[in-house]
């Protein structure tokens, strides 16, 4: 079974989650251009790879920001586990390529220089 982020953390910032009026909506729960990545809803499986998520209890930044913090989650640890080499950026910037240019040249801007990932436009 395919389980998303906020079901698995139980964080309960989802739309309708229990801590949303304290702690707002994870832009994980709501960002449709992520729709289906590695099978999850929005950006359920993608959590990693989104800007302004809330793992640590504050809103977190870029990937290239997180990413030490989120190789020792064990949410990730299962996606990556459960898709290998499918779950990466370089996936997810692939994925949203042709849903949304905005949220695709966003995170290219926002990721530049990793490895795969163009300096600039």
């Amino acid at each position: 079974m395919t389980i998303n982020c906020w079901e698995f953390k139980q964080c309960g910032r989802q739309p309708g989650g229990a801590r949303t009026a304290e702690m707002g909506i994870c832009p994980a729960s709501t960002l449709e251009a992520a729709n289906g990545f590695l099978g999850g809803r929005n950006g359920g499986r993608a959590c990693a790879y989104i800007t302004g998520t809330f793992c640590s209890g504050m809103i977190e930044g870029t990937y290239r920001e997180k990413a030490k913090g989120c190789e020792y989650c064990d949410f990730f640890a299962k996606v990556r586990k459960e898709e290998g080499g499918a779950c990466s950026i370089l996936s997810f910037i692939a994925h949203v390529r042709g849903r949304d240019q905005h949220v695709h040249d966003k995170l290219v801007s926002e990721n530049a220089g990793l490895p795969g990932i163009p300096s600039h436009r």
